[in-house]
Order: structure tokens, then C-alpha cells, then sequence
């Protein structure tokens, strides 16, 4: 049987990621592919258990290594759990967020060693890679303003907008760094329009 596919979408807040999700799911089931959507943190019942730790207001202040280190603990069981084995059935998987968003958010936004990064990735995630990888872009002031519209905010959207700002960077310096696999998709105008730019890039998968 033939491996699936694994793509992973990412972005900082509010750049459009679950309205996307929804149309690459209904696009590539148009096509007669089985999909699987999952998400980071999360994806497996350990990995949803870590990622209420991680998100929930009630958590409180927390250690960036600490922080980390969860995130990758509950990658371990996703990919060990849910990613590898539907690929292997042959399934498409489609994960809301991966492994670029622990440079984007605990190296840029905590500023914490990307090489410390590295060797967590190299050590959890091995030679595991998307096939491709859909990276929204946004402006921080207008995604904030798209989180401010959905109401309460977890403890990682309370950060301050400097902490976004770095966040993005990373997300941009890792898309020049692999363009081959990152694509960055502009999301700051219409949902069609953001639309339209994936539906063609995944013409190429």
C-alpha cells in the first residue's frame, strides 16, 4: 500500500488556520483521499490531557523548558500513535500545527537556544518530515484583532503583541529556510483569496 501524505498548516494567531482546514479537508476528500485532521498539542488522549496544561489560564506562570519539553513529550505520542500509523494504512494526515511552530513559539516568542530545539526535533521526531507544509502569514495587529473577535483567550494568546511579533519572524525565517517544504501563504486579505493560493499548491501534491 502507498504512504500517505502528511501536511501540517501553521501560522501565528489568528492568521485563518481552522476556516483553511475545513477546505483542505473537503478538497482532498474531493479528490477520493481519506484524511485524517489532528492537532498540536493534542492529537491522542495523552497529548489533549498535556495540551490543557499547556493552555489553560488556570496552569499558570510556567517555565519555557518546561514548556517545551511538554510539547514534545505530546508529539512523541502523536506521531508514535496517530500520524505514522495512518500513513502507513495509507491515509492523508492533516495536522493543525507541527513541529515549526515549537521554533516559532518557544524559540522565537521565549527565545529559548534553537539548537536546544534541534536536538529535542532530532531526538523525538527523527527524519520525520511533512511532505508539505502551509504557513499562513499575517500581520500581528491584524490576527490579534481576529483573536480579540473570538472572545476568551488561552494562555498563550494573553502574550503580549512583541512576543507575536517574534513569533512570526521565526515562522518566516523557517520558511526561507525550506522552501521546498514551507510554503507562505498570504492570509491578511479574503478567505477566498487565501483559499485560492492553497488550492494551487496542493495541486502539486
Amino acid at each position: 500500500m502507498e504512504r500517505g501524505k502528511f501536511i501540517t498548516i501553521d501560522g501565528v494567531e489568528g492568521a485563518g488556520k481552522s476556516t483553511q482546514i475545513e477546505f483542505i479537508c473537503d478538497y482532498l476528500k474531493a479528490k477520493g483521499t481519506n484524511v485524517i485532521l489532528t492537532r498540536e498539542p493534542g492529537g491522542t488522549d495523552l497529548g489533549e490531557k498535556i495540551r490543557t496544561l499547556l493552555l489553560s489560564n488556570s496552569t499558570g506562570k510556567m517555565h519555557a523548558d518546561t514548556e517545551l519539553m511538554l510539547m514534545f513529550a505530546a508529539r512523541n505520542e502523536h506521531i508514535q500513535n496517530k500520524i505514522m500509523p495512518a500513513l502507513a494504512q495509507g491515509d492523508w494526515v492533516l495536522s493543525d500545527r507541527f513541529t515549526d511552530s515549537s521554533y516559532a513559539y518557544q524559540g522565537g516568542g521565549r527565545g529559548l537556544d534553537m539548537s536546544r530545539i534541534a536536538q529535542l526535533e532530532s531526538w523525538v521526531v527523527q527524519d520525520f518530515t511533512p511532505d508539505m507544509t502551509l504557513l499562513l502569514d499575517v500581520p500581528v495587529e491584524i490576527g490579534m484583532s481576529r483573536v480579540e473577535s473570538r472572545g476568551e483567550k488561552d494562555r498563550i494568546e494573553m502574550e503580549k503583541m512583541d512576543f507575536f511579533d517574534r513569533v512570526r519572524q521565526a515562522y518566516i525565517a523557517r520558511s526561507r529556510e525550506f522552501p521546498d517544504r514551507i510554503k507562505l501563504i498570504d492570509s491578511s486579505q479574503t478567505i477566498e483569496h487565501t483559499t485560492k493560493q492553497i488550492g494551487a499548491i496542493l495541486e502539486t501534491l
